[in-house]
């Protein structure tokens, strides 16, 4: 067991990612927005010997699982199962490292756990009964939840909003604040009818809000976005909807009957439930879990999500915690931002699946896609602070120019030009011939494996990846300067100095590219004898390769768009 992993308290994390609609497969735009920055970081912390729980897993209710189902000839049951498998053969075949991917219709306790959540709210006297008035769609006689009814913004005038939340300025929107709104089921005009519903009145927990946001880990734009919204006021949302497919309202009351949970009341419970099903799967009672998620525990909890999601982690969710008073609220929440797409020759649109404008994962992998090449270009173009645009072209020039050509060429002329030169061994070296320019090549590797270390800390993945990538610049400019297929003509000592720090300079980028391209990095790894799983962070620049076992490591970057010879 390696140092880092001796700890006897060593920082406990659960990281989620945002559990995606069972109704269709993932795309590009969800990988960059929540998924491989949660897997860089849960990568990354594991290499630092933290105790770490990764949580996902799909969301099975509501009524855009019905509209699939009828779509599909399915029922819902059917369709959730069938998209959650999809789903996760995506993310394995990308490398997410999920220690569970469930789902929140065949999670064996998401049910009474999200009740119990209800009832525990409800007993608190949070919840408030009272007749509304709904959108309602009159061709498919059904009531209508936010996100399947679109019109126009009543306060910046921007059309095709969802009746929820007004994508351009931001405003939470009501039956009031929407004006002409259709349904997006049948595209009919959305009527409006009386129904009871139970309210969370948002407003009471503006305090707590506010509060935890100044505190949490959340990027400035997300802070800024929240702020605006608890400056507008917050609102009462129900709760509770009526649908067919979802979680029954767990109340003895006749207005209840034929009731089930908000959709997004009982989504994020998902994380929760997650965890006593994986602590189960792993011969734990639940009780571990549930300790995890309670007030006066020293786990971290930290959400990702995609900026769609931001309302109901930020607000609506912290709310919901602080209602029920047992639970902690998460330490931070990391926002990205939209992916849009232009294909050659086109302009910049959204991904969209019904525009056919979108990538798809299970196409990617199935057409012989690299995995590694779609997690680095995600992460080099990540909508961290704005959304960002993904050129299918600019991920194929980027993989050949910035990895294989200079990652790959790198690591290639160096393994193979040693072991030709010296043996199936890291050279032992005179330490009295080590110059001003490999002391400076030294201390550029120590600073780079700092900043990158400050970078995944603080949830900034293409910062971290970019100092990486200027390393291995730095190391290409090294070994021109120092010329080893020259020198080794008249110096071969001096040449062994250059190979030892170039050898040590490509095990430490293997270990710190292990959270941003995984198979690679551990092809680079095993050319020194080492497995992935055994190494530390901490081994990038303290671990002592000299005189240990090197072979030549396999191919690491097929170029993309030329052949396999």
């Amino acid at each position: 067991m390696n140092a880092a992993h001796k700890g006897t308290n060593p920082r406990k994390v659960l990281v989620t990612a945002g559990l995606p609609y069972s109704n269709g497969r993932l795309h590009v735009g969800h990988l960059g927005g929540a998924y491989i920055p949660a897997d860089i970081y849960v990568r990354y912390l594991r290499l630092t010997g933290a105790d770490v729980r990764f949580i996902c897993g799909s969301d099975d209710h509501g009524v855009a699982i019905m509209i699939t189902a009828e779509q599909e000839g399915k029922t819902p049951a059917e369709v959730a199962q069938h998209y959650q498998k999809l789903q996760a053969q995506d993310f394995a075949g990308m490398g997410i490292s999920f220690d569970i991917y469930s789902g929140t219709s065949i999670n064996p306790y998401h049910a009474k756990v999200s009740q119990d959540f209800f009832k525990a709210i409800h007993e608190k006297g949070y919840f408030e009964k009272q007749s509304s008035r709904q959108f309602y769609d009159e061709a498919r006689a059904a009531f209508l939840p936010d996100r399947y009814v679109k019109g126009t913004c009543g306060y910046c005038g921007t059309h095709e909003q969802n009746s929820d939340q007004c994508e351009n300025c931001g405003k939470m929107l009501d039956i009031d604040s929407l004006k002409n709104p259709k349904s997006t089921v049948s595209g009919e005009p959305a009527t409006i009818r009386e129904t009871v519903h139970w309210f969370l009145d948002l407003s009471r927990f503006e305090k707590e809000v506010t509060e935890w946001l100044e505190g949490a880990d959340v990027r400035e734009q997300t802070k800024a976005y929240v702020r605006g919204l608890l400056g507008t006021g917050l609102v009462k949302r129900a709760m509770t909807r009526d649908i067919t497919w979802g979680i029954p309202v767990p109340l003895d009351d006749p207005d209840a009957k034929g009731k089930v949970l908000y959709v997004w009341f009982d989504a994020p419970i998902g994380y929760i439930s997650n965890t006593y099903e994986l602590e189960a799967n792993r011969g734990h009672d639940v009780s571990v879990a549930e300790k995890m998620w309670r007030l006066g525990d020293d786990t971290e909890i930290v959400h990702f999500i995609g900026e769609d999601n931001t309302v109901f982690h930020c607000v609506i969710w912290i709310a919901m915690l602080t209602a029920v008073g047992t639970m902690k609220l998460p330490k931070g929440v990391i926002v990205n931002h939209y992916f849009n797409i232009q294909f050659p020759g086109k302009e910049v649109e959204k991904i969209s699946k019904s525009r056919g404008t979108a990538i798809w994962v299970g196409d990617y992998l199935a057409a012989g896609g690299n995995p590694d090449a779609l997690r680095y270009y995600l992460t080099a173009i990540a909508s961290e602070k704005a959304r960002t645009v993904f050129k299918p072209e600019d991920l194929e020039q980027r993989f050949n120019s910035e990895l294989a050509d200079s990652v790959g060429n790198f690591v290639n002329r160096i393994t193979s030009f040693t072991i030709k030169h010296c043996g199936p061994n890291v050279p032992v070296f005179d330490k009295s011939l080590v110059g001003a320019v490999d002391k400076a090549f030294d201390g550029a590797m120590n600073a780079a494996f700092e900043a990158t270390t400050q970078e995944l800390e603080r949830h900034s993945f293409k910062g971290a990846l970019e100092a990486v990538m200027e390393f291995s610049r730095q190391c290409n400019r090294y070994v021109d300067e120092k010329a080893p297929w020259t020198m080794r003509k008249t110096d071969m000592e001096g040449t062994k100095v250059t190979l030892a720090y170039s050898l040590r300079a490509i095990h430490a980028l293997g270990i710190m590219m292990l959270p941003f391209i995984p198979t690679a990095a551990e092809k680079i790894l095993s050319a020194f004898g080492r497995d992935a799983a055994t190494v530390s962070w901490s081994d990038a620049v303290s671990f002592d390769l000299i005189g240990g076992p090197l072979s030549q490591p396999p191919i690491l970057f097929q170029k993309m768009g030329v052949a396999k010879a």
